[in-house]
């Protein structure tokens, strides 16, 4: 079955081009996908990543390959309510795809009974508490080491198991920028199939593992308050010290243009 193309008109903001898709929209592209198209991926850039990419500019070779890796993907969803306000007071529309809520949906409506699904990242009882609720897909797994990027024996094992799994969908849930890099060399590899979706820790929110915000903080774009409180030995210097930068990098984007 023919992918639908994604509609006409990335929209720039801060040097990244997202697709005008909102979830709705992004889960009627991913309806399309099977076990045999062509090997393509997901991402879904919020603050975080943005103000890595900044951070890591294009000099470096991580840099370099990081940005590389956003280009090269076939969408390009908005993850962040304070992104996509961001962009609207600059006067550019990003429709909303957080990836947790994609990924939400994929099992719930895209996926099919004896659909493969191929996970790189996460645990043992992960893949337990996956194959408990879900029980009529195939659902396999791959445990990288930590340090992967590190680790050429690691990454080179990561990408042979997305290339040769043969799923419907790879999820990508090994963080951020290891997941984007990933998508990126399977991409490279050749011989691929299927869609990969960089989700970092959406499958722990289907498992129970983390607790996602209340609707109602999420809605006032406030989920990262929600996330900081509930862990903040590794989270405050993300949302506290680098995450604020997201302003200036606006700024100097909208002043450069």
């Amino acid at each position: 079955m023919p992918i639908e193309p994604v509609p006409a008109g990335r929209r720039a903001f801060i040097g990244i081009d997202f697709d005008p898709l909102d979830t709705d929209a992004a889960v009627a592209w991913l309806m399309r996908i099977t076990s045999e198209t062509p090997f393509r991926y997901v991402v879904t850039p919020n603050v975080d990543h943005l103000v890595r990419l900044e951070s890591l500019g294009e000099q470096e070779p991580l840099g370099r390959e990081l940005w590389q890796a956003y280009r090269g993907a076939a969408l390009t969803l908005c993850d962040s309510r304070v992104l996509a306000r961001l962009a609207r007071y600059y006067g550019i529309a990003l429709p909303l795809a957080p990836g947790s809520d994609l990924t939400v949906r994929l099992f719930a409506e895209v996926a099919q009974p004896s659909d493969r699904i191929a996970i790189i990242g996460g645990d043992a009882a992960l893949l337990a508490a996956l194959r408990a609720r879900y029980p009529g897909l195939d659902l396999i797994q791959h445990i990288p080491p930590m340090g992967m990027l590190q680790n050429p024996t690691a990454i080179e094992a990561a990408v042979t198991f997305g290339r040769d799994s043969r799923a419907r969908f790879l999820l990508l849930a090994v963080g951020s920028p290891q997941q984007e890099v990933l998508a990126a060399r399977i991409a490279q590899a050749g011989g691929a199939y299927g869609c990969a979706l960089c989700i970092g820790a959406s499958l722990d929110f289907i498992t129970g593992r983390q607790r996602r915000a209340p609707l109602a903080v999420q809605r006032l774009g406030l989920e990262w308050a929600h996330r900081l409180a509930s862990q903040p030995g590794r989270l405050w210097r993300r949302y506290l010290i680098d995450g604020p930068r997201i302003f200036r990098l606006a700024h100097r984007w909208h002043r450069e243009r």
